[in-house]
Order: C-alpha cells, then sequence, then structure tokens
C-alpha cells in the first residue's frame, strides 16, 4: 500500500513557534512579572512563582507562602502574500483550489500557574511549583493557499516542579529543583503527496498527534550584595524527549480504509540561563534587570521515522539558533498599599531566515512594552495585574512542502506574517 508523505510540522513546531518568549518558549510563569517585562525574575522573589525563575530566592518569604495566577495571551499572524506558488496538477488538481491567506492565525490561550513555598525553618525551604513553560497554537481556514504545510498546531506541556532551598548565610543561598514535564502535539495540514489513485474532490486533512513525559532539573543561587542589592543566577536544563504518536490519513487519500501509520521523533528543548539583579534607589524607586540566554541550537534539524521500520519519513531543517532576551524595568511605591510595574525588553528569535521560517507559527524578534500594578490590601496578600504588547518584525517566509517521490508537487508559501501579541495577567499570593 502507497503511504503518502507527510511534512511532519507538527513535530518542527514544537521548536518553531512564537508564545510570548522566543519561539514556543512561555516566560509567563507568574504574571505579578508582566509588568516588568519579566526583568528581575530570578532576583527579585516577591511571591511564591520565584521556584520557577529562582528556587533560591524562597528563602526571601515568609514562613508560608502560597501564590496563584493566569495569563491570557492574544498572538496576531495575518499573511500577506507576495508571490506562492501551488502545485502543478498530478494527476489531478487537488491543491490548485486552494486560495486565501487564512485569517488570523493567532488565538487566546489561558496559561495557569500555582506555587507553594514551606519554610521548615529560618534556612531550608521546600516547595512546589506548576506551570507550562511551552506551548502555542495556530489555526488557518482550511483550505488557505499554505494548507499544505499547516492548518492547525497545538502543543501543550505540563510541568510540575518541586524544590528546595536553603540559606547557607546571610549574603548566599542556594536552591534546586527537579522538573516532571509532559508534551502533547496535534497537526493537522493538506497531505502535499498523495497515493497513485486519482482524487475525486477536494484534498481531504491528515492530522498527527504524539506525546511523551520527560524529566528535567533546575539550580540557582541569590546573593543580597547589600541591603538595597540582590543578584539572582539560574539554570534551567534541557529536557529530552522520544515522542510517540500516529499520523491518521482520510480514506480518499488511499483505496479502502483511513490509514493510521505510527510516528516517533527524538526531540530536546532547550536549557536557559538566567541573571538577574534588583537595586533599590530609594524609598519609592526600585530598578530591575535581567539578561537571559536560551540553548535552540540545540535542535538543528528533526527527524521523524516510522515506528514500524525505523524509516525517515521527513528531516525538517530548522537550523536553529541560540538566542539573547534583555529586559529593563521599575517599581514605583505609590504608598503602603499601592505598586506601579514598568518594563521593556528584547526578545530574539531562534529562526535564522525566511527559509526556515515554518508556517504553523512565524516567529521573529519581538519587543516588550509592559505595564503593571500591585495592591497589598494586608501585610499577607497581594494582588498584581499586568498588560504588555509585544511588538514584532513583520516574519518573512519563504517555504517549500515538497514530497520526495513526485518532484512538480511543491507548495511554495512566499510572503510575510504581520504579527503581534498582548498578554494580560493576574496573581494573587498570599503568606499564612
Amino acid at each position: 500500500m502507497h503511504m503518502p508523505r507527510l511534512i511532519p510540522a507538527l513535530i518542527a513546531l514544537a521548536f518553531s513557534g512564537t508564545a510570548a518568549a522566543s519561539s514556543f518558549q512561555l516566560i509567563e510563569q507568574n504574571a505579578s512579572g508582566i509588568g516588568n517585562a519579566y526583568a528581575g525574575s530570578a532576583a527579585v522573589a516577591e511571591n511564591a512563582s520565584t521556584i520557577f525563575y529562582n528556587p533560591a530566592g524562597m528563602t526571601q518569604l515568609q514562613a508560608r507562602e502560597y501564590s496563584l495566577g493566569i495569563s491570557a495571551v492574544k498572538p496576531s499572524f495575518t499573511f500577506h502574500d507576495e508571490g506562492s506558488v501551488m502545485p502543478a496538477a498530478y494527476p489531478s488538481p487537488p491543491l490548485t483550489a486552494l486560495s486565501g491567506n487564512g485569517g488570523d492565525g493567532g488565538s487566546w490561550a489561558a496559561l495557569p500557574n500555582g506555587y507553594l513555598s514551606w519554610g521548615l525553618s529560618n534556612k531550608l525551604y521546600l516547595g512546589v511549583g506548576f506551570g507550562a513553560p511551552f506551548g502555542l497554537m495556530t489555526e488557518y481556514e482550511k483550505d488557505w493557499l499554505g494548507a499544505a504545510q499547516s492548518i492547525k498546531f497545538d502543543i501543550k506541556t505540563y510541568n510540575i516542579n518541586p524544590s528546595i532551598a536553603y540559606r547557607l548565610n546571610d549574603v548566599v543561598s542556594i536552591g534546586a529543583g527537579l522538573s516532571w514535564q509532559k508534551m502533547d502535539i496535534e497537526y493537522q495540514k493538506k497531505p502535499v503527496a498523495f497515493s497513485a489513485h486519482p482524487l475525486a474532490g477536494a484534498v481531504p486533512t491528515a492530522t498527527l498527534t504524539a506525546d511523551d513525559t520527560s524529566w528535567g532539573w533546575n539550580v540557582g543561587a541569590l546573593i543580597n550584595v547589600s541591603q538595597t542589592t540582590k543578584v539572582g543566577i539560574s539554570y534551567r536544563s534541557s529536557i529530552e524527549y522520544t515522542l510517540d504518536g500516529q499520523t491518521k490519513v482520510p480514506a480518499s487519500l488511499v483505496t479502502g480504509p483511513a490509514q493510521t501509520v505510527g510516528v516517533k521523533a527524538d526531540i530536546e528543548l532547550p536549557d536557559m540561563f538566567i541573571i538577574s539583579t534588583t537595586q533599590k534607589l530609594n524609598d519609592r524607586w526600585t530598578m530591575l534587570g535581567d539578561i537571559s540566554w536560551t540553548g535552540w541550537a540545540k535542535i538543528p534539524k528533526v527527524d521523524i521515522l516510522v515506528k514500524a521500520n525505523g524509516a525517515t519519513l521527513e528531516t525538517l531543517e530548522t537550523d536553529f539558533r541560540n538566542t539573547w532576551r534583555v529586559a529593563f524595568g521599575g517599581i514605583y511605591q505609590m504608598n503602603p498599599a499601592w505598586k506601579l510595574k514598568f518594563g521593556i525588553a528584547y526578545d530574539k528569535t531562534p529562526v535564522k531566515n525566511a527559509e526556515h521560517r515554518l508556517l504553523s507559527l512565524p516567529d521573529n524578534d519581538r519587543t516588550w512594552l509592559s505595564f503593571g500594578a500591585q495592591w497589598a490590601p494586608s501585610k499577607a496578600a497581594t494582588l498584581d495585574l499586568g498588560i504588555a504588547y509585544l511588538y514584532m518584525k513583520d516574519a518573512e517566509v519563504n517555504r517549500s512542502a515538497q514530497d520526495r517521490n513526485i518532484v512538480p508537487q511543491t507548495n511554495l508559501v512566499k510572503g510575510y506574517f504581520a504579527d503581534s501579541v498582548w498578554i494580560f495577567g493576574a496573581q494573587y499570593s498570599r503568606s499564612f
């Protein structure tokens, strides 16, 4: 039986979309940092969400604290065609009917988080956090001109992060944690290749799904340089997955019933290093800074294999590069109950050029502009609200989807995406 070739952008997009940080990374592991564009993330330690950014920060908290938050993210990706090419008829014209720019590929996403920190003594702290450090979703109109490369892509991760922190002395604290992480992915597209049997009517949609669980770790240190200056350093390890799943090809693509093919792919999510600082200038103003590095170059390509025989369905050349993010922020203490927060950040994309930019979620450099407020109704509780707008450069794309056996069947998508992202968030934190 002939098996249609599928471009496995699903797996690829586990390495190529855009969330709020570069590619498909989700930096929004709390909402209290939105107002500062996450400047000072590894040093500020203002609530239990420090468990994710730097577990050593737990030593700056009360004996028992919890923090609950949610961020709402709305990306926008609208395609502008500049010479895309549909496949020639072979042996009938299934893809020449594809047209249109696909509408807005972005959609709302809710990112919850929760943390609990517990001081066993004035030196030793335990904690646990829950969040989604990677994720994205795009969905275009089913018959748009790029449907042979992507219609829908959805990736979700779930991360549980037990942690420990220890105060060495009044100056230095250290911390560490483990991460149990689960990844689920789903991808839909119109296959470029099809069987030798002529098709009657439109090309149906093929779907690929896969998942896996894995473990990672993180470490951090917090240094109280003086009563007004803190420096935080943290590192999160890469996490290796062997995704296991299947492609489902509708019956009209083959002779006989629908076809399911088992697939697998080894992928490695990138590691991340952060160095942060906070500087209290006076009773009113505190400044925050942040530099982070993400190891996207660990993903030069993705091989999608058939589980039954190990044959390569597709090799996706992502050719990613490592990236840097720089953030600067400020906190203004209006009165004992209210603080205002400000932030700006610049975040590089790992995508090198238009030929390596995938349609599933086009990524590009972005600039953060953030504002937030914190209300403390009592000494034990705080409520943070934040909003951020991410300005993104137009993401040029010049990418082909081509079957290896049927050379004329090439779908070239050429043009650019006008991109932007809005983020809204709320975080409630309390000591008890």
